[in-house]
Protein backbone atom coordinates (compact mmCIF):
# COMPACT_ATOMS: atom_id res chain seq x y z
CA UNK A 1 0.00 0.00 0.00
CA UNK A 2 1.31 3.37 -1.08
CA UNK A 3 2.01 5.85 1.43
CA UNK A 4 0.49 9.54 1.82
CA UNK A 5 3.39 12.38 0.59
CA UNK A 6 3.48 15.93 2.13
CA UNK A 7 4.86 19.28 1.23
CA UNK A 8 6.66 20.51 4.61
CA UNK A 9 8.72 23.37 2.84
CA UNK A 10 8.67 25.48 -0.27
CA UNK A 11 11.03 28.24 -1.28
CA UNK A 12 12.22 30.05 -4.61
CA UNK A 13 14.42 32.22 -6.27
CA UNK A 14 12.75 35.62 -7.89
CA UNK A 15 12.77 34.73 -11.53
CA UNK A 16 15.25 36.99 -13.50
CA UNK A 17 16.27 37.93 -17.22
CA UNK A 18 19.17 36.04 -18.38
CA UNK A 19 22.13 37.30 -17.58
CA UNK A 20 20.47 40.43 -15.22
CA UNK A 21 21.84 39.15 -12.27
CA UNK A 22 25.55 38.10 -11.11
CA UNK A 23 24.91 34.63 -10.30
CA UNK A 24 25.22 30.85 -11.23
CA UNK A 25 23.09 28.32 -11.01
CA UNK A 26 24.88 27.14 -7.45
CA UNK A 27 23.56 30.35 -6.51
CA UNK A 28 20.13 29.42 -7.42
CA UNK A 29 20.04 26.29 -6.21
CA UNK A 30 21.43 27.61 -2.42
CA UNK A 31 18.91 30.59 -2.27
CA UNK A 32 15.97 28.06 -3.12
CA UNK A 33 17.18 25.40 -1.06
CA UNK A 34 17.61 27.38 2.05
CA UNK A 35 14.29 28.71 0.97
CA UNK A 36 12.62 25.82 1.40
CA UNK A 37 14.58 23.92 4.34
CA UNK A 38 14.04 27.08 6.44
CA UNK A 39 10.39 26.96 5.63
CA UNK A 40 9.94 23.67 6.62
CA UNK A 41 12.41 24.28 9.95
CA UNK A 42 14.53 21.16 8.94
CA UNK A 43 18.46 20.94 8.36
CA UNK A 44 19.48 19.24 5.40
CA UNK A 45 21.06 16.59 6.73
CA UNK A 46 17.50 15.08 7.18
CA UNK A 47 17.12 14.76 3.66
CA UNK A 48 17.63 11.20 2.62
CA UNK A 49 17.29 11.63 -1.37
CA UNK A 50 17.00 14.15 -3.64
CA UNK A 51 15.72 14.51 -7.29
CA UNK A 52 17.40 18.09 -9.16
CA UNK A 53 15.64 19.01 -12.48
CA UNK A 54 17.51 21.55 -15.47
CA UNK A 55 17.77 21.24 -19.24
CA UNK A 56 21.00 23.37 -19.89
CA UNK A 57 24.06 21.70 -17.97
CA UNK A 58 26.18 19.24 -17.79
CA UNK A 59 25.54 15.84 -16.44
CA UNK A 60 25.95 16.14 -12.79
CA UNK A 61 24.83 19.63 -12.06
CA UNK A 62 22.17 18.56 -9.72
CA UNK A 63 25.11 17.40 -7.53
CA UNK A 64 27.32 20.68 -7.81
CA UNK A 65 24.35 22.61 -6.73
CA UNK A 66 23.25 20.30 -3.95
CA UNK A 67 26.53 20.71 -2.56
CA UNK A 68 25.74 24.37 -1.71
CA UNK A 69 23.58 22.99 1.00
CA UNK A 70 25.46 20.12 2.19
CA UNK A 71 27.62 17.29 1.22
CA UNK A 72 25.88 14.49 2.76
CA UNK A 73 26.31 11.07 0.38
CA UNK A 74 22.22 10.99 -0.13
CA UNK A 75 21.24 9.31 -3.47
CA UNK A 76 20.86 12.38 -6.10
CA UNK A 77 19.15 11.92 -9.65
CA UNK A 78 19.36 14.47 -12.44
CA UNK A 79 15.90 15.11 -14.11
CA UNK A 80 14.97 16.43 -17.80
CA UNK A 81 12.12 16.30 -19.03
CA UNK A 82 12.05 19.79 -20.76
CA UNK A 83 9.51 22.56 -19.75
CA UNK A 84 7.76 19.62 -17.38
CA UNK A 85 11.68 18.71 -15.73
CA UNK A 86 10.44 20.68 -12.13
CA UNK A 87 7.05 18.91 -11.62
CA UNK A 88 9.09 15.34 -12.99
CA UNK A 89 11.48 16.00 -10.27
CA UNK A 90 9.00 16.66 -7.88
CA UNK A 91 7.17 13.48 -8.82
CA UNK A 92 9.94 11.47 -8.66
CA UNK A 93 10.98 13.13 -5.21
CA UNK A 94 7.16 11.95 -3.94
CA UNK A 95 7.82 8.46 -5.68
CA UNK A 96 10.57 7.71 -2.83
CA UNK A 97 8.70 8.42 -0.48
CA UNK A 98 5.36 6.70 -1.31
CA UNK A 99 7.47 4.05 -1.97
CA UNK A 100 8.87 3.64 1.14
CA UNK A 101 12.07 4.26 -0.08
CA UNK A 102 12.46 7.43 2.42
CA UNK A 103 10.78 9.69 5.10
CA UNK A 104 12.27 12.67 3.63
CA UNK A 105 13.01 13.86 0.35
CA UNK A 106 14.24 17.32 -1.78
CA UNK A 107 13.26 17.95 -5.31
CA UNK A 108 14.72 20.60 -6.54
CA UNK A 109 15.22 22.79 -10.07
CA UNK A 110 16.84 25.37 -11.60
CA UNK A 111 17.47 26.67 -15.20
CA UNK A 112 20.41 29.62 -16.23
CA UNK A 113 19.21 30.00 -19.72
CA UNK A 114 20.63 32.03 -22.95
CA UNK A 115 19.01 35.34 -23.75
CA UNK A 116 16.14 34.89 -26.65
CA UNK A 117 14.08 32.23 -27.82
CA UNK A 118 14.82 28.97 -27.13
CA UNK A 119 16.58 26.96 -29.87
CA UNK A 120 17.99 23.91 -31.23
CA UNK A 121 21.08 22.92 -28.97
CA UNK A 122 22.67 19.88 -31.09
CA UNK A 123 22.64 20.07 -34.83
CA UNK A 124 24.53 16.33 -35.04
CA UNK A 125 21.78 13.84 -33.87
CA UNK A 126 17.77 13.45 -34.13
CA UNK A 127 15.81 16.37 -32.47
CA UNK A 128 13.67 15.05 -29.33
CA UNK A 129 10.46 16.52 -30.65
CA UNK A 130 11.37 15.53 -34.20
CA UNK A 131 8.29 13.69 -34.49
CA UNK A 132 6.21 16.81 -33.51
CA UNK A 133 7.47 19.00 -35.84
CA UNK A 134 7.56 16.76 -39.08
CA UNK A 135 4.03 16.47 -38.15
CA UNK A 136 3.00 20.32 -38.09
CA UNK A 137 5.57 21.05 -40.73
CA UNK A 138 3.67 18.45 -42.83
CA UNK A 139 -0.15 20.27 -41.79
CA UNK A 140 0.96 24.14 -41.67
CA UNK A 141 4.37 24.39 -42.81
CA UNK A 142 7.48 25.95 -40.90
CA UNK A 143 7.76 30.24 -41.07
CA UNK A 144 10.29 32.50 -39.83
CA UNK A 145 9.04 32.12 -36.36
CA UNK A 146 10.74 30.61 -33.43
CA UNK A 147 9.48 26.41 -33.29
CA UNK A 148 7.48 26.66 -29.80
CA UNK A 149 5.37 29.70 -30.66
CA UNK A 150 4.69 28.14 -33.85
CA UNK A 151 3.30 24.90 -32.27
CA UNK A 152 1.33 26.65 -29.52
CA UNK A 153 -0.04 29.17 -32.18
CA UNK A 154 -1.00 26.64 -34.69
CA UNK A 155 -3.45 24.96 -31.19
CA UNK A 156 -4.49 28.76 -31.21
CA UNK A 157 -5.52 28.69 -34.40
CA UNK A 158 -6.75 25.21 -34.40
CA UNK A 159 -9.36 26.02 -31.90
CA UNK A 160 -10.39 29.31 -33.72
CA UNK A 161 -10.65 27.15 -36.82
CA UNK A 162 -12.99 24.88 -34.56
CA UNK A 163 -15.17 27.16 -32.62
CA UNK A 164 -14.97 30.53 -33.74
CA UNK A 165 -12.58 31.56 -30.76
CA UNK A 166 -11.23 35.14 -31.21
CA UNK A 167 -7.93 36.63 -31.16
CA UNK A 168 -9.10 39.00 -28.42
CA UNK A 169 -9.85 35.87 -26.13
CA UNK A 170 -6.00 34.63 -26.25
CA UNK A 171 -5.09 38.12 -25.40
CA UNK A 172 -7.55 38.25 -22.38
CA UNK A 173 -5.43 35.29 -20.83
CA UNK A 174 -2.55 37.51 -21.26
CA UNK A 175 -3.86 40.40 -19.46
CA UNK A 176 -5.19 38.20 -16.71
CA UNK A 177 -1.86 36.64 -15.88
CA UNK A 178 -0.32 39.84 -16.10
CA UNK A 179 -2.48 41.60 -13.78
CA UNK A 180 -1.88 38.82 -11.90
CA UNK A 181 2.25 38.61 -11.52
CA UNK A 182 1.67 42.49 -10.11
CA UNK A 183 1.04 41.40 -6.59
CA UNK A 184 3.68 38.01 -6.91
CA UNK A 185 7.74 39.67 -5.71
CA UNK A 186 8.75 36.52 -7.04
CA UNK A 187 7.66 37.28 -10.74
CA UNK A 188 10.10 38.67 -13.57
CA UNK A 189 7.99 40.68 -15.04
CA UNK A 190 5.32 42.91 -12.86
CA UNK A 191 3.78 45.29 -15.38
CA UNK A 192 0.01 45.15 -16.15
CA UNK A 193 -1.14 45.70 -19.53
CA UNK A 194 -4.33 46.61 -21.45
CA UNK A 195 -6.11 44.23 -23.59
CA UNK A 196 -5.53 46.90 -26.58
CA UNK A 197 -1.45 47.14 -25.36
CA UNK A 198 -1.18 43.11 -25.46
CA UNK A 199 -3.00 42.87 -29.12
CA UNK A 200 -0.61 45.78 -30.54
CA UNK A 201 2.53 44.39 -29.20
CA UNK A 202 4.94 42.86 -32.28
CA UNK A 203 3.31 39.51 -33.71
CA UNK A 204 5.21 36.58 -33.02
CA UNK A 205 2.92 33.67 -35.10
CA UNK A 206 -0.73 34.44 -35.28
CA UNK A 207 -2.46 34.31 -32.79
CA UNK A 208 0.01 35.14 -30.55
CA UNK A 209 1.32 38.53 -30.03
CA UNK A 210 4.73 38.77 -27.46
CA UNK A 211 3.21 39.59 -24.69
CA UNK A 212 1.55 36.52 -24.90
CA UNK A 213 4.49 34.42 -25.20
CA UNK A 214 6.91 33.30 -21.77
CA UNK A 215 10.68 34.96 -21.77
CA UNK A 216 13.74 32.81 -20.99
CA UNK A 217 14.57 33.26 -17.52
CA UNK A 218 17.84 32.44 -14.71
CA UNK A 219 16.06 30.83 -11.52
CA UNK A 220 15.31 28.26 -9.11
CA UNK A 221 12.54 26.50 -6.90
CA UNK A 222 12.66 23.76 -4.63
CA UNK A 223 10.24 21.28 -2.67
CA UNK A 224 11.03 19.30 0.61
CA UNK A 225 8.12 16.42 0.64
CA UNK A 226 8.27 14.11 3.87
CA UNK A 227 6.17 11.12 4.65
CA UNK A 228 3.46 11.41 7.91
CA UNK A 229 5.78 9.69 10.37
CA UNK A 230 7.98 12.10 9.27
CA UNK A 231 5.33 15.04 9.46
CA UNK A 232 4.45 14.10 13.11
CA UNK A 233 7.94 13.25 14.46
CA UNK A 234 9.05 16.73 13.68
CA UNK A 235 5.85 18.52 14.52
CA UNK A 236 4.88 19.50 11.10
CA UNK A 237 1.13 19.12 11.36
CA UNK A 238 0.43 22.83 11.05
CA UNK A 239 3.20 23.51 8.05
CA UNK A 240 1.91 20.07 5.83
CA UNK A 241 0.02 20.02 2.41
CA UNK A 242 -0.79 16.96 1.51
CA UNK A 243 -0.48 15.54 -2.03
CA UNK A 244 -3.46 13.79 -2.95
CA UNK A 245 -3.08 12.98 -6.78
CA UNK A 246 -0.19 12.97 -8.91
CA UNK A 247 0.25 11.54 -12.03
CA UNK A 248 2.48 11.75 -15.41
CA UNK A 249 1.92 11.11 -19.13
CA UNK A 250 3.97 11.14 -21.92
CA UNK A 251 2.76 10.85 -26.04
CA UNK A 252 0.16 8.86 -26.95
CA UNK A 253 0.16 8.13 -30.77
CA UNK A 254 -2.58 10.72 -31.19
CA UNK A 255 0.03 13.10 -30.33
CA UNK A 256 1.02 11.55 -34.10
CA UNK A 257 -2.09 10.34 -35.78
CA UNK A 258 -4.41 12.80 -35.65
CA UNK A 259 -3.51 15.44 -37.18
CA UNK A 260 -4.70 17.97 -34.84
CA UNK A 261 -2.42 20.63 -33.58
CA UNK A 262 -3.63 20.86 -30.35
CA UNK A 263 -3.03 16.96 -29.72
CA UNK A 264 0.23 17.91 -31.62
CA UNK A 265 1.28 19.61 -28.47
CA UNK A 266 -0.43 17.81 -25.41
CA UNK A 267 -3.73 18.05 -25.17
CA UNK A 268 -4.48 14.05 -24.51
CA UNK A 269 -1.55 13.92 -22.52
CA UNK A 270 -3.24 16.84 -20.29
CA UNK A 271 -6.79 15.20 -20.43
CA UNK A 272 -5.73 11.90 -19.57
CA UNK A 273 -3.41 13.44 -16.46
CA UNK A 274 -6.29 15.03 -15.31
CA UNK A 275 -8.65 12.50 -15.26
CA UNK A 276 -5.77 10.34 -13.47
CA UNK A 277 -5.62 12.96 -10.80
CA UNK A 278 -9.36 13.05 -9.83
CA UNK A 279 -9.70 9.40 -10.15
CA UNK A 280 -6.56 9.51 -7.57
CA UNK A 281 -8.02 12.11 -5.34
CA UNK A 282 -12.01 11.45 -5.50
CA UNK A 283 -12.48 15.55 -6.56
CA UNK A 284 -13.30 17.02 -9.91
CA UNK A 285 -12.23 20.03 -11.32
CA UNK A 286 -15.82 21.41 -9.80
CA UNK A 287 -14.17 20.89 -7.05
CA UNK A 288 -11.10 22.83 -6.98
CA UNK A 289 -10.39 26.63 -6.37
CA UNK A 290 -6.98 27.85 -7.59
CA UNK A 291 -4.72 26.09 -10.05
CA UNK A 292 -1.31 26.83 -11.50
CA UNK A 293 -1.52 26.40 -15.29
CA UNK A 294 1.32 25.42 -17.83
CA UNK A 295 1.02 28.86 -20.07
CA UNK A 296 3.52 28.83 -21.45
CA UNK A 297 1.92 30.79 -24.32
CA UNK A 298 -2.13 32.39 -23.85
CA UNK A 299 -2.94 29.42 -26.31
CA UNK A 300 -2.09 27.07 -24.61
CA UNK A 301 -3.83 28.16 -21.72
CA UNK A 302 -7.19 28.18 -23.43
CA UNK A 303 -6.64 24.95 -24.79
CA UNK A 304 -5.86 23.10 -21.64
CA UNK A 305 -8.83 24.82 -19.96
CA UNK A 306 -11.10 21.74 -22.14
CA UNK A 307 -8.07 18.98 -21.42
CA UNK A 308 -8.96 19.35 -17.99
CA UNK A 309 -12.34 19.26 -17.60
CA UNK A 310 -12.70 23.34 -17.07
CA UNK A 311 -15.44 23.63 -19.94
CA UNK A 312 -17.07 21.43 -22.04
CA UNK A 313 -16.07 21.03 -25.63
CA UNK A 314 -15.44 24.80 -27.53
CA UNK A 315 -16.21 26.45 -24.28
CA UNK A 316 -12.80 27.69 -23.74
CA UNK A 317 -13.24 31.40 -25.17
CA UNK A 318 -16.54 32.05 -23.55
CA UNK A 319 -14.41 30.91 -20.12
CA UNK A 320 -12.19 33.09 -20.34
CA UNK A 321 -14.29 36.06 -21.83
CA UNK A 322 -16.76 35.45 -18.96
CA UNK A 323 -14.27 36.21 -15.98
CA UNK A 324 -14.81 32.61 -14.60
CA UNK A 325 -10.74 32.12 -14.07
CA UNK A 326 -9.80 35.31 -12.20
CA UNK A 327 -10.64 36.90 -8.54
CA UNK A 328 -14.26 36.60 -8.48
CA UNK A 329 -14.56 33.50 -10.61
CA UNK A 330 -14.98 29.45 -10.39
CA UNK A 331 -11.34 29.39 -10.16
CA UNK A 332 -8.06 31.63 -9.93
CA UNK A 333 -5.92 30.36 -12.38
CA UNK A 334 -2.43 31.38 -12.93
CA UNK A 335 -2.75 33.35 -9.43
CA UNK A 336 1.32 34.05 -9.69
CA UNK A 337 1.43 35.36 -12.80
CA UNK A 338 1.80 31.73 -14.76
CA UNK A 339 4.56 31.37 -17.33
CA UNK A 340 3.56 34.30 -19.17
CA UNK A 341 4.42 36.72 -16.62
CA UNK A 342 6.47 35.18 -13.97
CA UNK A 343 8.95 33.82 -16.23
CA UNK A 344 9.66 29.82 -17.22
CA UNK A 345 13.35 28.59 -16.00
CA UNK A 346 12.40 25.26 -17.69
CA UNK A 347 13.65 23.18 -14.29
CA UNK A 348 12.12 25.39 -11.99
CA UNK A 349 8.72 25.93 -13.20
CA UNK A 350 7.16 23.23 -11.81
CA UNK A 351 8.39 23.47 -8.21
CA UNK A 352 7.66 27.26 -8.50
CA UNK A 353 3.94 25.90 -9.23
CA UNK A 354 4.01 24.00 -5.94
CA UNK A 355 5.31 26.67 -3.82
CA UNK A 356 2.97 28.75 -4.94
CA UNK A 357 -0.13 26.20 -4.11
CA UNK A 358 1.34 25.74 -1.13
CA UNK A 359 1.61 29.28 -0.20
CA UNK A 360 -2.32 29.73 -1.05
CA UNK A 361 -3.12 26.83 0.52
CA UNK A 362 -1.31 27.72 3.70
CA UNK A 363 -3.36 31.19 3.41
CA UNK A 364 0.42 32.82 2.45
CA UNK A 365 -0.14 34.00 -0.70
CA UNK A 366 0.02 38.10 0.64
CA UNK A 367 -1.79 40.17 -2.10
CA UNK A 368 -2.41 37.79 -4.78
CA UNK A 369 -3.97 35.11 -1.99
CA UNK A 370 -7.22 33.34 -2.95
CA UNK A 371 -10.09 33.38 -0.46
CA UNK A 372 -11.15 30.20 1.00
CA UNK A 373 -8.88 28.01 -0.69
CA UNK A 374 -9.44 24.02 -0.44
CA UNK A 375 -7.89 22.02 -3.04
CA UNK A 376 -5.42 23.24 -5.34
CA UNK A 377 -4.35 21.87 -8.58
CA UNK A 378 -1.01 22.04 -10.63
CA UNK A 379 -0.79 21.27 -14.67
CA UNK A 380 3.05 21.50 -15.87
CA UNK A 381 3.46 20.24 -19.54
CA UNK A 382 6.89 19.37 -21.49
CA UNK A 383 6.93 18.94 -25.41
CA UNK A 384 8.37 15.72 -26.04
CA UNK A 385 6.86 14.77 -24.44
CA UNK A 386 5.51 14.80 -20.64
CA UNK A 387 2.59 16.30 -18.50
CA UNK A 388 2.48 15.98 -14.69
CA UNK A 389 -0.71 17.04 -13.10
CA UNK A 390 -1.50 17.04 -9.02
CA UNK A 391 -3.96 17.94 -6.71
CA UNK A 392 -3.10 19.68 -3.18
CA UNK A 393 -5.29 20.02 0.16
CA UNK A 394 -4.34 20.98 3.48
CA UNK A 395 -3.04 18.17 5.90
CA UNK A 396 -5.60 16.65 7.86
CA UNK A 397 -3.47 15.56 10.87
CA UNK A 398 -4.99 14.79 14.13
Amino acid sequence: MSRKVFVVGVGMTKFEKPGSRDWDYPDMAREAGTNALNDAGISYDLIEQAAVGYCYGDSTAGQRALYELGVTGIPVVNVNNNCATGSSALYLASRFIEGGLADCTLALGFEKMEKGSIGIKYLDRAIPMQWTVEKMNEKRGFTAAPPAPQMFGNAGREYMERYGVKAESFARIAEKNHRHSANNPYSQFRDVYTLDEILASPMVHEPLTKLQCCPTSDGSAAVVLASESFVREHGLEARAVEIIGMAMQTDFPSSFESNSDMKFIGFDMSRAAAQKVYKQSGYGPTDVDVIELHDCFSANELVTYEAIGLCEEGGAGDLIDSGAVTYGGDWVVNPSGGLISKGHPLGATGLAQCAELTWQLRGEAEARQVDDVNLAMQHNLGLGGACVMAMYKRAELV
